[in-house]
């Protein structure tokens, strides 16, 4: 079964009309892992066993006629930096391969199980989350299903990948720097980071990077992004973020309407973008335009690169986390970037982090004078190509991190942000623009993408994993 056939509401409502039971769904999910990740790696940890058993009492439920969740029987994915009772929360790290398993789902996880969902198992990610491609030492590189020569991105890259496959409908990510809109750009997938808060990352642990962070569900396309945000958002008072439930359906509410004016900038005011990239976006622009979007162009919309004061930020967290083992055999064993952050992290005072603070408010505040002329800002998703799986991405030929220098700013201020797909480039991969809207303006941002989606038609389908 290729779940890519197939949207996530048709999905539901077969398993709630008895067109198929959730074991038989929760099967083919099996059979698609079995059958793809030996190529791919999407996964780290699965309980085939414990999955049938929970499709099994959804079914008996709908049998009975008792009331289900909105997601009843959907097969999904959990990403390995959230913890999911029975597995064993690696971070993909040497240091956690041999941990108990949790005892309990986080607060996304346990909302996505009490809609029904039935957690599969782990998917891949590089160690704690660090860096926009998946790679580690207990589990290896996940290969982007368009091209197994590339990265699926990261750090949602297992998820993403699983997606991407049709091997899944859904799962979970979460981004601190572009986690789930990276990986959802390579892998020609719509993906969101909604408002801060607006998913909790609460819980007994402090979620280290929660100044940046959120967590939420990963899916094929917007539509199905809302479906299941509609069931997974609203407060929760161990998140201090947390945001006031608004009573709104952002599924329902999607439609064919496109915006009437969008702000397109191709470089936000620092960044260098590819030349294939650029051509790829702005050939969707012109599709925009022609289908009667205002386009406003305008590239001074930050006064400065953004990534120096946000890796202040990753790099604090990383020590918070981590500095107690600098010394010991352990440190080690931790990957080298993050080893890098850690020592970052250490090194830095006070008033450093006071900074980067302010630098939030100032691209906040640079970013609401953008969106006065607009309440939408559309930008490459990736300033460049795809890492391989060894090295980094590429931008106008040259190796270079800042491939990915659109994303990051976005979690420093807090706004919502989207991706998707709109062309194929000469690597075969897919690339995607970014669409940004206002302070806890989710729905206008879900909107645009579904909207946009309909308009650019981005229908090709990865299946380099399907080759011999």
């Amino acid at each position: 079964m290729d779940f890519r056939d197939y949207s996530l509401k048709e999905l539901v409502n077969s398993i709630q009309t008895k067109e198929i039971s959730a074991k038989e769904m929760t099967q083919a999910a099996i059979d698609n892992i079995e059958k793809f990740d030996d190529k791919l790696n999407a996964f780290c940890s699965v309980n085939p066993d414990d999955a049938l058993l929970q499709a099994e009492h959804i079914d008996s439920l709908i049998f009975k006629g008792e009331k289900v969740g909105k997601l009843a029987g959907i097969p999904i994915g959990v990403k390995d930096l959230e913890d999911a009772k029975g597995f064993v929360t690696t971070f993909g790290s040497e240091l956690h391969v041999n941990d108990a398993a949790a005892s309990e789902d986080s607060i996304l996880v346990q909302r996505m199980r009490n809609q029904g969902c039935v957690i599969l198992g782990k998917t891949n990610t590089p160690e704690f989350g660090h860096k926009g491609k998946t790679d580690n030492v207990p589990f290896g590189s996940t290969k982007n299903p368009w091209s197994l020569e590339h990265s699926s991105g990261g750090s949602s890259g297992g998820t993403s990948s699983a997606l991407a496959s049709g091997m899944i409908p859904l799962g979970t990510g979460s981004d601190g720097g572009g986690s789930i809109r990276i990986p959802a750009a390579l892998g020609g997938l719509s993906g969101i980071k909604t408002s801060q808060g607006r998913i909790p990352i609460g819980g007994k642990t402090p979620p280290g990077s929660g100044l940046l962070t959120v967590k939420g569900p990963m899916a094929n396309t917007t539509k199905d992004n809302a479906l299941a945000l509609d069931s997974t958002v609203g407060p929760h008072p161990t998140d201090i973020f947390s945001l006031e439930e608004e009573n709104t359906d952002w599924f329902e509410q999607l439609n064919d309407d496109l915006p009437k004016t969008a702000i397109w900038s191709s470089t936000m005011g620092f960044s260098t973008v590819d030349k294939e990239v650029l051509a790829a976006c702005e050939k969707a622009i012109n599709s925009l335009a022609d289908a009667g979007v205002e386009i406003i162009e305008k590239e001074d919309i930050w006064e400065e690169n953004p990534v120096d004061a946000w890796m202040i930020f990753w790099a604090a967290a990383c020590a918070r986390r981590q500095q107690h083992l600098i010394g010991t055999e352990e440190y080690k064993k931790i990957d080298p970037l993050l080893r890098y952050f850690i020592e970052m992290g250490t090194s830095m005072d006070a008033a450093s982090y006071a900074s980067s603070i302010d630098a939030c408010h100032k691209l906040g505040f640079q970013l609401q004078q953008t969106l006065e002329e607009s309440p939408l800002i559309i930008t490459p998703a990736t300033c460049g190509h795809a890492p391989k799986l060894e090295g980094d991405g590429f931008v106008n030929g040259n190796e270079t991190p800042a491939w990915v220098d659109f994303t990051m700013g976005i979690n420093m201020t807090r706004n919502p942000a989207g991706v998707i797909p709109i062309s194929i480039l000469d690597s075969g991969l897919p690339t995607s623009i970014q669409i940004i809207g206002g302070q806890r303006r989710d729905i206008d941002v879900l909107q645009a993408m579904h909207a946009f989606e309909n308009v650019i038609n981005f229908s090709e389908r990865a299946s380099g994993h399907e080759r011999t």
